[in-house]
């Protein structure tokens, strides 16, 4: 199996534990090398947050156990790479039209 190099998720998580504690904890699991959460919407009691994960060798196990445990839940995961190396995305000609 070859090793995640970036995961994207679509994530719903209480207020509390906030982004900073989620995102330290998430960025301590072996295998990752950097995290950002970014709040995209508030409600009464939750947030929707986008985290991206970036490293060598991630675990999705180990990052949906700590979601989990901050009583998060992934809406979705909107991006995934795996391999050797990252690989970015590149705009062509049918991404141009309108």
């Amino acid at each position: 199996m070859t090793d995640l190099k970036r995961v994207v998720l679509d994530v719903l998580k209480p207020h509390r534990p906030s982004l900073v504690e989620l995102s330290q904890r998430l960025s301590a699991l072996k295998g990752v090398e950097g995290v950002n959460c970014s709040l995209d919407e508030v409600d009464q009691e939750t947030e929707t947050v986008k985290v991206t994960i970036e490293g060598n060798s991630i675990s999705y196990e180990a990052v949906e156990t700590t979601l989990r445990e901050f009583g998060a839940v992934i809406h979705s995961v909107d991006e995934v790479a795996a391999g050797k190396r990252l690989i970015e995305d590149v705009r062509t000609l049918q991404d141009h039209r309108d």
